[in-house]
C-alpha cells in the first residue's frame, strides 16, 4: 500500500504543478501583442495619402519590399509612381546638396507642392534646399525660381480693438468695470458698475490700471459687445499638489455642481457710443440660470446666441439688432427629456439669409432649413433610421451639403460614421462613401473631390477617392495590409452583437481572444466598460491594441467592450436617453446580460470568474456594478470614477439625471454594503475633473462597512492617469485574483467571509 500512496501523492502533486504551469502569465508574449510592440511593423504596412496643395492630384506612399514608394494620383484615378528611381533621386539630392541623410529606402516628403496644377514637377524643401524633381526625365535640381510667400496680416473692423474702426471711441477698462472715451471731446465716462472678481468687464488677467488693453468686449461699428461669465457665486474646487515643489501648492478652480444655487451665469452688456446707452440685455429671456453661447459675426446690424434651458430639454437661437439691443426668438427647440449635447446646433448659410437647424424632434437627428425670420422652409437629410452628424462641407452655389451620418447603412455597427451629399432643398440625399467601416475624409482644395479612408477593429483602413458631384463613383487605391502584424503573431478582435437585457435591443462591440485559445478550457471574461451617455469610447476605426485589450486577452482572459444602452448619441434619442433619471443603474444590466449572452454563445467563458474594469465613467460603472451584482462580478479594477454625482460637474448631472433635489442622485456609496469581490480603486491626486474626493468618499463609506478593498493613488496624476504603470496595476490585479484567485475574509473587522 505504501508504495501505492506514493503514486498518489506523485501525481496529486504533478497535478497541481501542471495547475499552477497552466495559470502562468507567458510576459513576454503580452508584451509582443502590446501596440507599443507592433506599432512600427504596422507603420512600415501603413498607406498615408493626401491631397497636393491646391491641385487635383494626391499622393500616397506604402510600404513594399522595405521601401517606401509614393504614387501619384489624378481625379481621374490614373495612377503613377511618383518617381522613376528612387536611388537616382537620393544620389541627386546628395551631389545637389551635400546632404546624405535621405535614404533610398525610407525618402520621407512633406509638403510637396504643384504649379499651375502641372503633375510632371514636383516642388518641395527639405533641410533649407529648394528642389524641383522633374517627373520626365527624373531629374532633380535647386528651384532657382522659388520665391518666399510672405502672409501679410489680414485687418478687420470686429476685432477685439479698443478703438472703433473711425478711432471716434475707445473703451477702456480698469480691472472689472468699463470706461468710454470719446475722442474727440476727450472726456472718459464710467459706463459699468457691477464688475467683480470672477464677474468682471475685462480680462481676468487685467490690472488696477485704466487702459484699452484690460478689455474683453470688441466693437460692432459704432455699438460695443460684452460677453461675461459670471462665477461669482460658483463654489471652489481644491486640488494639493504634493510632489510639485519643496512644498506642496494649492490649486484653485471653479466647478459648480448638480442642482446648486450657485452657478455659472451670463451677462450681456450692450452700449451704444452714439446715443450713449449702455444695459444688460435679457439674454437668459424666461428661463433660469440658462447657458448661452454666442454667435460672433462681423455685421454692423446683427448678433446672435443661443440660451439653453438649465433641464437641458430647451435651446433657443436669437438675434439682437445691434442699434437697439432688441432680442428676438427665431428658433426654439424643445427635446425630452433632454437635447442630444453632441449634435445639438445650427450653421448659418447664404450669407445668414438662411440658418440650417439641428434638431431630434422625430426621433432621430436630422438637419432642417429655416429662413433668417424662423420660419421653416424644409427638412433636409432623409432617413427613417439615420442620425445625421456634423456638416462637413457646404456648397451654396450648388446647393449641397456634406454631413456625417450613423444608422442608415446595412453595416456591422450602427456607429460606424459614414457621410452623405444632400440637396438644401431635401429633394434628394447620397451615400458618398460606401464601404462596411467607419469613415473619414479629406476633401479636395476645390471641395469636388474627397480621399476618403475607412476601416474597422478587424479591417485595416482602406483608401478611395470620392467624387462628390457624382456618388456612387469611388474608386479604391490603395489597401493597408495586416499581414505583416499577423506574422507577429497579431489577430483581430471579433466583432460583437448582442442583445440588450430587454432580448429586444441590438448592442454592438468587440470581443478579445488569446492567440492561443483552447477551446476546451475555460477562461475568465473581463468587461471593459465605459456607459456614456455623450460618448460609448467604443472602438470603430482600426486600432492594433486599443486600451490594452489584447495584450490582457494575450494573458488568459476574454475580453471584451460592449456599448450598452444609453451610452452614446448615435443611435436616437431614445437610446441616448435610456438612462435619464436613473444615473447610476442604467447600463449595468446589459454588462450582465451580455456576459451570459456570451457565455451561452461561447462555451469556453467562465462565467465563475468574471471581471470588469473601467476609467472614468467606466470607473464609476464598474464599483456599481461589483456592488450591484456582487455573485457575479468577482474582481474589479475601478479608476478615476463618478462614484458620487451629486459632487461632479453641474451640467453632467442635471443633463442625464435632471433637475433634482440637491443630493439626491444615487451614489455608489449607498451600495458599499452589498460588496463581496476584491476591488481595485485607482486615482490620480490632482484630477480636477473627477477629483478624487469621489474616490475617498467611496473609500471611506466602504471602510464603514468594513470591507476589505485595494486603493492605488497615483501622485501627480490628473484625469488622464495612463501610464505604464497604471497598465500594469490592472493586469497584474486580475492576474492575482482573477486567473487565481484565492480566498479572503472580505470583512476586515470581523473577519467573516
Amino acid at each position: 500500500m505504501k508504495p501505492m500512496r506514493k503514486i498518489y501523492t506523485l501525481l496529486w502533486m504533478a497535478a497541481c504543478s501542471v495547475s499552477v504551469l497552466a495559470q502562468q502569465v507567458d510576459w513576454n508574449r503580452v508584451e509582443r501583442i502590446s501596440e507599443s510592440a507592433l506599432y512600427d511593423t504596422y507603420s512600415r504596412s501603413r498607406v498615408d495619402a493626401s491631397w497636393i496643395n491646391q491641385s487635383s492630384y494626391l499622393i500616397y506612399s506604402g510600404k513594399k519590399n522595405g521601401r517606401t514608394l509614393y504614387h501619384i494620383m489624378g481625379t481621374d484615378g490614373r495612377k503613377q509612381p511618383l518617381f522613376k528611381n528612387n536611388d537616382s533621386l537620393v544620389s541627386q539630392y546628395a551631389e545637389l546638396t551635400g546632404d546624405t541623410t535621405m535614404k533610398a529606402d525610407d525618402i520621407k516628403l512633406y509638403g510637396v507642392s504643384l504649379r499651375r496644377n502641372n503633375p510632371t514637377r514636383l516642388y518641395w524643401t527639405r533641410r533649407g534646399k529648394h528642389l524641383v524633381y522633374d517627373r520626365t526625365t527624373g531629374r532633380l535640381a535647386i528651384d532657382r525660381d522659388y520665391k518666399e510667400k510672405r502672409h501679410g496680416r489680414r485687418g478687420s473692423g470686429f476685432g477685439r480693438s479698443a478703438h472703433t474702426n473711425d478711432s471716434l471711441y475707445t473703451m477702456l477698462g480698469d480691472q472689472y468695470n468699463l470706461y468710454i472715451k470719446d475722442n474727440r471731446r476727450g472726456d472718459t465716462t464710467q459706463i459699468t458698475f457691477d464688475g467683480k472678481e470672477n464677474a468682471s468687464y475685462c480680462y481676468n488677467s487685467a490690472k488696477p490700471k485704466l487702459n484699452g488693453n484690460n478689455v474683453s468686449g470688441r466693437w460692432y461699428g459704432h455699438v460695443f459687445i460684452d460677453f461675461v461669465y459670471d462665477d461669482s457665486e460658483v463654489g471652489d474646487l481644491y486640488i494639493l499638489d504634493a510632489i510639485s515643489g519643496h512644498r506642496p501648492k494649492l490649486r484653485t478652480k471653479k466647478m459648480p455642481l448638480p442642482n446648486e444655487k450657485g452657478v455659472r451665469r451670463f451677462k450681456l452688456f450692450w452700449y451704444n457710443a452714439d446715443t450713449r446707452q449702455g444695459r444688460l440685455l435679457p439674454v437668459q429671456g424666461s428661463m433660469t440660470d440658462p447657458t448661452v453661447s454666442m454667435a460672433y459675426g462681423e455685421s454692423n446690424d446683427t448678433l446672435w446666441f443661443t440660451r439653453r434651458s438649465r433641464s437641458v430639454d430647451t435651446l433657443q437661437l436669437c438675434r439682437i439688432d445691434l442699434p437697439t439691443g432688441t432680442i428676438t426668438e427665431v428658433i426654439t427647440e424643445v427635446s425630452k427629456p433632454h437635447l442630444n449635447v453632441t449634435f445639438s446646433g445650427y450653421r448659418f448659410i447664404r450669407g445668414g439669409r438662411e440658418i440650417l437647424w439641428w434638431s431630434e424632434r422625430t426621433g432621430r437627428g436630422n438637419y432642417y432649413l429655416y429662413d433668417v425670420d424662423g420660419k421653416l422652409k424644409n427638412r433636409v437629410t432623409r432617413g427613417d433610421k439615420l442620425v445625421a452628424g456634423r456638416i462637413e462641407h457646404i456648397n451654396e452655389k450648388a446647393g449641397y451639403m456634406i454631413f456625417t451620418g450613423y444608422g442608415l447603412e446595412n453595416s456591422s455597427d450602427p456607429g460606424y460614421t459614414y457621410y452623405y451629399k444632400a440637396d438644401l432643398k431635401g429633394r434628394r440625399q447620397q451615400l458618398l462613401t460606401p464601404g462596411n467601416g467607419t469613415h473619414e475624409l479629406q476633401f479636395s482644395p476645390n471641395g469636388r473631390y474627397a480621399i476618403d479612408s475607412y476601416s474597422r477593429m478587424d479591417m485595416p483602413p482602406v483608401y478611395q477617392i470620392v467624387d462628390v458631384e457624382h456618388p456612387g463613383r469611388a474608386r479604391e487605391f490603395a489597401r493597408t495590409s495586416d499581414k505583416a502584424l499577423r506574422e507577429k503573431g497579431w489577430q483581430p478582435p471579433v466583432l460583437l452583437k448582442v442583445k440588450a437585457a430587454d432580448n429586444v435591443t441590438d448592442l454592438y462591440g468587440v470581443m478579445y481572444l488569446p492567440t492561443n485559445l483552447d477551446k476546451t478550457k475555460k477562461y475568465p471574461i473581463i468587461s471593459n466598460v465605459y456607459p456614456g451617455p455623450q460618448d460609448d469610447q467604443l472602438p470603430r476605426r482600426f486600432t492594433i491594441d486599443d486600451n490594452g485589450n489584447q495584450a490582457l486577452a494575450e494573458m488568459g482572459f476574454v475580453v471584451i467592450n460592449v456599448a450598452p444602452r444609453g451610452s452614446g448619441p448615435l443611435r436616437g434619442r431614445d437610446f441616448y436617453c435610456y438612462g435619464y433619471g436613473n444615473l447610476r443603474d442604467y447600463p449595468l444590466a446589459d454588462d450582465k446580460h451580455t456576459i451570459e449572452s456570451l457565455a451561452r454563445r461561447y462555451p469556453f467563458i467562465d462565467l465563475d470568474r468574471v471581471g470588469i474594469y473601467g476609467h472614468s465613467g467606466g470607473g464609476f460603472m464598474t464599483a456599481t456594478a461589483m456592488m450591484t451584482y456582487p455573485d457575479f462580478y468577482k474582481v474589479g479594477v475601478a479608476a478615476s470614477g463618478n462614484y458620487d454625482n451629486n459632487n461632479y460637474i453641474q451640467w453632467w448631472g442635471e443633463t442625464f439625471h435632471g433637475l433634482v433635489p440637491q443630493d439626491s442622485i444615487p451614489t455608489t456609496m449607498q451600495l458599499a454594503g452589498n460588496l463581496k469581490g476584491k476591488l481595485m480603486l485607482i486615482s490620480g491626486d490632482v484630477d480636477d475633473n473627477v477629483p478624487w474626493t469621489s474616490t475617498l468618499r467611496l473609500a471611506d463609506a466602504l471602510i464603514k462597512h468594513h470591507k476589505r478593498f485595494d486603493m492605488m493613488v497615483l501622485p501627480g496624476k490628473d484625469h488622464g492617469v495612463w501610464s505604464p504603470y497604471y497598465v500594469n496595476l490592472i493586469r497584474y490585479y486580475f492576474k492575482e485574483n482573477l486567473l487565481q484567485p484565492t480566498e479572503r475574509d472580505m470583512d476586515i473587522i470581523k473577519h467573516a467571509r
